[in-house]
């Protein structure tokens, strides 16, 4: 068993060092020499603005770190999404921040940059959390724009999410310290205070070149649009700054001096930690992600005093349901036994998968911590819901129903955590992207798709194979093994933790060691958002 543990922690600090490695390169933005032109106009850089305005020693939470990865190779990529965005602490209030990184294509928006804003807006007015804008960008990246600029989900729904912020009491703060240009002006404008650094920040609808253009008028952009013409002519914005620095010193005032937030709804004590070692976290998923493993380890590696209060312990036993707290916050769990458990009537049954007792229970147990208010934590591991005639027969379809139901019309915050598997509809059923989690991690272990890759492959094959057999071709032995192999590699790459976060289907890819802090941080913010609405659900068979 010890061999097996430390062949398990191998694979794990290996996939560690792989997301480290990852996230090293893509904190260097768009590179040195992109850097060293920052510097030149005595500019900071998009993570050395963050840091000079979070509070020391506080957590920052990157979301978004992977968004954009391996996509737009042909225009040299967009690391970050050309967006630097997280959760972090200024002046002792959690909030959001979103810096544009003027190093990536001078902080052009692409599709994935207009996600990721959208993304963080939706966390802001979800957990009514304020939010900072460090502005410094050039607008729409023009070769993509008809995949950013129109569409209901496209760049035009930040400034409408700007005006519903401001009606429900939201703080917004925007710091312009660069381009701030076309539609883009709006930002800073529709935010409550809006804050320029001389000589580098403006604003304008149209920049010098295009006015010449448009009407024949010469005019310099910082004639046009920069600070002292927008604090002293236009009144658009309310302060200027020499510097940089100076301008996230005002910041911090502005925050420090905001009204606290309601007691929370949820119920919180004082924190205790788990009673069992964080780090075993490692050793506990096997390296083969086929093998089963107790998914009561893990519980117990991120809850207070490892303490799980068991909900129909002896029923439906491939999902686990029960009480616990996290940094002393009142959490239900819902998570997918990986082990093979036997059935109440005897039977074994696989384990990750949700049979229907398990969907029966978890549903029960969803409206329960609904009534109560109690937020929900979803642990997934799931390869789906159980197939073939004596399911079928069963009504498992009916059940998985019931199930979805709950998890779509709860009402308290949902935090999801990706450990191994996601697939099918288990994916919907224990609270995947779709059903609006407050936010969704992944382990570097985790895998998202439609089912599982060899069944995929071997489905797909038998689908081209037969197609070969039509056109009166018939493939050779090792021909059959290519196609098997090619069709399981691109499928393979398609179901990663990196390609799930560069598309933001996760916010984040995580170390198992910072579930407990990422899920604590989660509630933090949840808390700021104390109107919790009646649980209601729609029609469920019984």
């Amino acid at each position: 068993m010890n061999l097996e543990f430390n062949r398990n922690d191998d694979t794990m600090r290996m996939l560690l060092s792989q997301l480290r490695t990852r996230l090293d390169k893509i904190m260097q933005g768009g590179g040195k020499r992109s850097v060293e032109k920052q510097k030149e106009r005595n500019k900071l850089t998009a993570r050395e603005r963050i840091n000079y305005l979070i509070d020391k020693d506080s957590a920052f939470i990157e979301i978004g770190a992977f968004a954009g990865y391996e996509m737009y190779e042909e225009y040299g990529g967009c690391p970050a999404g050309g967006t630097v965005a997280g959760l972090g602490y200024v002046s002792g209030h959690q909030c959001v921040m979103v810096a544009n990184d003027q190093t990536v294509k001078a902080g052009a928006w692409f599709p994935v940059t207009g996600k990721k804003n959208l993304r963080m807006q939706e966390i802001a007015m979800e957990n009514k959390l304020p939010i900072i804008y460090l502005v410094d960008s050039a607008g729409v990246f023009l070769p993509m724009q008809d995949e950013i600029f129109p569409d209901k989900e496209h760049f035009g729904r930040i400034f409408r999410n700007n005006a519903q912020m401001s009606a429900m009491g939201i703080t917004q703060l925007a710091a312009v310290m660069g381009a701030c240009v076309a539609g883009g002006a709006y930002l800073p404008i529709m935010s409550d205070e809006t804050l320029m650094v001389e000589g580098n920040g403006s604003i304008f609808l149209a920049g010098s070149y295009l006015v010449k253009a448009a009407i024949g008028e010469d005019i310099g952009n910082e004639q046009l649009g920069g600070a002292v013409t927008h604090t002293e002519i236009s009144g658009i914005a309310d302060y200027k700054f020499k510097t940089e620095e100076e301008c996230l010193e005002q910041i911090k005032k502005i925050m420090s001096r905001l009204g606290h937030h309601k007691e929370p709804v949820f119920d919180h004590t004082s924190p205790l930690p788990p009673g069992k070692n964080a780090n075993d976290l490692y050793s506990i998923i096997p390296a083969d992600a086929a093998k089963a493993y107790d998914m009561l380890d893990i519980i117990e590696r991120i809850v207070d005093k490892s303490a799980f209060e068991q909900f129909k312990e002896d029923y439906g036993k491939t999902i686990l349901c029960g009480y616990a707290r996290i940094e002393g916050w009142a959490v239900g769990i819902v998570a997918n036994q990986r082990k093979i458990v036997k059935s109440k009537k005897g039977e074994m049954q696989m384990g990750g998968v949700i049979y229907n007792d398990s969907a029966d229970k978890a549903a029960r147990f969803i409206m329960n911590c609904n009534q109560k208010k109690i937020p929900l934590v979803f642990l997934q591991d799931v390869t789906g819901f159980m197939v073939g005639s004596r399911s079928e027969h069963a009504g498992i379809i009916k059940d998985g129903a019931k199930l979805v139901n709950a998890v779509a019309n709860s009402v308290v915050p949902k935090i999801t955590i990706i450990i191994g598997n996601s697939y099918g509809a288990g994916n919907y059923a224990m609270c995947g992207k779709a059903y609006d989690p407050r936010f969704i991690f992944a382990w570097p272990t985790a895998k998202i798709a439609v089912m599982g890759g060899e069944q995929a492959a071997k489905t797909l094959l038998q689908i081209q194979m037969a197609s070969l057999k039509a056109e009166g071709k018939t493939p050779t032995a090792e021909e059959e093994k290519n196609l098997l192999d090619e069709i399981k590699g691109r499928y393979d790459r398609q179901t990663t933790p990196y390609y799930a976060a560069s598309r933001l289907w996760i916010d984040a890819i995580i170390d198992p060691a910072d579930t407990r802090k990422m899920i604590a941080e989660g509630l933090k913010a949840a808390s700021h958002n104390t109107e919790i609405k009646e649980f209601k659900t729609g029609v469920i068979q019984v």
